[in-house]
């Protein structure tokens, strides 16, 4: 019977003649047979509804692409029609806004070129239930014209409508959290407990904890955070996430440029965009770290403007890190670095000696290891540009004097990290020399020259040509006229009472070496 609907309305639909006027019947040229949708029984409109939603697929796929189609569109699940509207109906709100900002008019112009009678499509929010009394009476399907998507087929005959397919769609944040656990890729060890605070990061600090406290605060979002290689973003980003998920009914999802990256291409070779999207822009903070990583990244920097718009829109946090402030990011396009740019930008800067040496001692108490301050003074010296390498240094000198039951000395600080001490060698000079060797000893540079002899100079003075001698290879001749033209011989006499002083003297001894290894770094 059904076969024999189909048959006479493909003769109709080939044959008809123009319709006298948009509701009107679709009839033969012999008007012996008219057809109404308006009149039709279930089965035969539901004929009728498939066989033109299959058409308008295939145009779709044909317009708008593959890909786009997959993503965007083949979740639709056709509904009912009453008078000349038209229901389509989507799984998520997400994706019912998506599809009706970007495609309600294209979907419009194709039912209407298709069936005159249908003059508007409406974009509903999954299938209601057929017994459903919540169910709008404008939009109501009963089991018999309730339609399923081409894509699910074989379900279109089930007695019950199809939800499963459905993203549950609640403002419960434990819910959230729940379906969500993002909070848990955050490093516990990372806190603004043991966060060293100094000049160079102080006003990253203190903007951190504001958002830390007052989370999508005006002028605070989005935070981006820039500096160089190892000087604490990652550790400021993960102790504002610990922060927030600790206060409980907060969803925070972290993750670095790459992975954001490398989950968005998986969404796609998955047919799962929808999904990654609905993940994304359900959390009440998105941190992304090390964005530069996205440069030359075309789509998947416009899956993220996309992602940050929709949460700035709905005043959702983000925080942003990278190595280089949003208007020095020339590989981002414009409207992204904008965008970056209009919240609070702070920087970090490279650590000072201080900073450091209190990085160093503050890592050495929280392992319970005492250790020289002349070692933390070499190893402050040392690594200067890079936080995580010097807390890598200080965790191998542990690390082997825990093994081997060694004290940490300069000596074995030397041989443990010669590695890192080779990667830092550099030409030194007779100035630096001179300057370090003043600045240690609290004396004037230019007392190097001079001519005075008191004590608290010409040891100075004796310990900068010893060491001229050790670490450069200029001649005793022109160390000496460095030193305000003295003979070779007085270099000869500096170099062998300073070489007796160290033999005699251990804590002299130590001195002389913290300097050799401070001007070698």
């Amino acid at each position: 019977m059904k076969q024999c609907i189909l048959y006479t309305y493909h003769s109709l639909f080939n044959l008809r003649a123009e319709p006298q006027s948009p509701m009107s019947d679709f009839t033969e040229e012999s008007n012996e047979f008219t057809l109404s949708l308006k009149d039709a029984d279930p089965e035969t409109l539901k004929s009728i509804l498939e066989i033109h939603w299959d058409r308008i697929c295939s145009r779709l796929k044909i317009e708008v692409g593959e890909v786009e189609y997959r993503t965007w569109l083949q979740q639709i699940t056709l509904g009912g029609i009453e008078e000349d509207e038209l229901t389509l109906y989507l799984p998520t709100r997400f994706l019912r806004d998506w599809v009706r900002s970007q495609y309600n008019s294209k979907l419009n112009q194709l039912w209407n070129s298709e069936l005159s009678q249908i003059r508007r499509v409406e974009l509903a929010l999954t299938i209601p239930s057929a017994n459903s009394e919540d169910s709008p009476t404008k939009t109501e399907v009963t089991q018999e014209n309730h339609i399923a998507s081409p894509s699910n087929r074989t379900n279109k005959d089930s007695t019950q409508p199809i939800q499963e397919r459905s993203v549950p769609i609640t403002d419960n944040k434990e819910d959230e959290g729940s379906k969500l656990p993002l909070q848990t890729q955050l490093d516990p060890r990372f806190t603004f407990d043991n966060f060293i605070v100094g000049k160079p990061n102080e006003f990253a600090y203190a903007c951190s904890r504001r958002v830390a406290e007052r989370p999508s605060s005006p002028g605070f979002n989005p935070l981006f955070l820039y500096g160089g290689v190892g000087l604490g973003k990652t550790h400021l980003m993960h102790a504002i996430g610990f922060e927030l998920a600790q206060a409980g009914n907060i969803s925070v999802s972290y993750m670095s440029a790459e992975k954001f990256m490398y989950r968005f291409i998986a969404s796609i070779r998955s047919q799962s965009t929808i999904e990654f999207k609905e993940e994304l822009r359900s959390v009440d903070v998105l941190m992304i770290d090390d964005l530069q990583f996205l440069i030359g990244k075309d789509n998947t920097q416009e899956e993220f403007f996309h992602t940050f718009n929709a949460l700035i829109d709905a005043g959702r946090q983000i925080i942003v890190s990278a190595d280089k402030s949003p208007s020095d990011l020339s590989g981002l396009e414009d409207r992204l670095r904008t965008r970056l740019g209009c919240g609070m930008v702070a920087d970090i800067h490279a650590t000072t000696y201080e900073l450091r040496i209190s990085i160093l001692e503050a890592k050495a108490a929280s392992a319970k290891v005492v250790i020289s301050p002349k070692v933390l003074e070499f190893l402050a010296h040392k690594i200067t540009t890079n936080v995580r390498e010097l807390e890598g240094a200080l965790n191998r000198l542990i690390a082997h004097a825990n093994l081997f039951g060694r004290p940490i000395t300069l000596e074995a600080t030397q041989e443990v990290l010669h590695d890192i001490l080779k990667s830092h060698e550099r030409r030194v000079t007779i100035e630096e020399i001179q300057r370090k060797v003043s600045e240690h000893c609290n004396i004037r540079q230019t007392d190097m020259t001079s001519a005075r002899r008191a004590r608290a100079v010409a040891r100075p003075r004796q310990i900068a040509m010893y060491l001229a001698k050790q670490l450069t290879s200029r001649s005793l001749p022109e160390i000496g006229r460095k030193f305000g033209n003295r003979d070779h011989t007085t270099v000869m006499h500096a170099i062998s009472r300073i070489s007796e002083l160290i033999e005699k003297d251990s804590a002299f001894a130590e001195d002389v070496e913290l300097l050799r290894r401070m001007l070698e770094s």
